[in-house]
């Protein structure tokens, strides 16, 4: 399981840094967390993290010119967010909790997400109600892509996780006999 892990972050950050193209918002990233953290002690969730957070840095400076600004913090402890709720999954995984981990990873990076755009856009979005409100509605389009795409790479993920860990168990039940 080790280096389907890895393998699934590397595609996943990959994929983050648009050197594979995707539709927009129909990434990988949160199925590679949650695998990673349901198959990986806590103590290797830096390296997931560290290929996230340099790949966000390449994006804000070399290809969108933005700013890092303290909202791009908030993403990152996001990232460790769900990689620690990955863990969850380590020692009961079900497609029922797979998919349900996958809506927590995709509702909880709208929500986050948007409430630190509104926060530091106050040019588009004012210090109201209104304000949270209206980011929020126009980050709904981007949310479908979000579900769909974390729903379909965790199945996938976890998917190919229990084949590799069933042939796995068969060659070892087979060379046993």
């Amino acid at each position: 399981m080790t280096i389907l892990a890895y393998l699934f972050v590397a595609f996943a950050v990959l994929v983050h840094a648009r050197a594979v193209v995707m539709p927009f918002h129909f990434t990988p990233v949160a199925a590679a967390l949650l695998f990673f953290g349901a198959r990986m002690p806590r103590r290797r969730m830096i390296a997931p993290l560290a290929l996230l957070i340099v790949s966000d840095i390449y994006l804000n400076k070399f290809v969108y010119a933005y700013p890092l600004g303290w909202d791009q913090t908030v993403t990152w402890l996001w990232y460790a967010a769900i990689v620690l709720f990955g863990g969850l999954l380590a020692r009961n995984t079900s497609v029922a909790r797979v998919v349900g981990a996958s809506l927590v990873a995709s509702v909880s990076f709208f929500l986050v997400s948007n409430f630190a755009v509104w926060t530091v856009s106050r040019e588009m979005y004012p210090a109201t109600w209104n304000g949270l409100v209206t980011c929020m509605v126009a980050g709904v389009p981007f949310f479908r892509n979000t579900v769909v795409s974390d729903l379909l790479f965790s199945a996938v993920f976890f998917g190919v996780g229990y084949l590799v860990s069933q042939h796995a168990q068969e060659r070892t039940s087979v060379a046993l006999r």
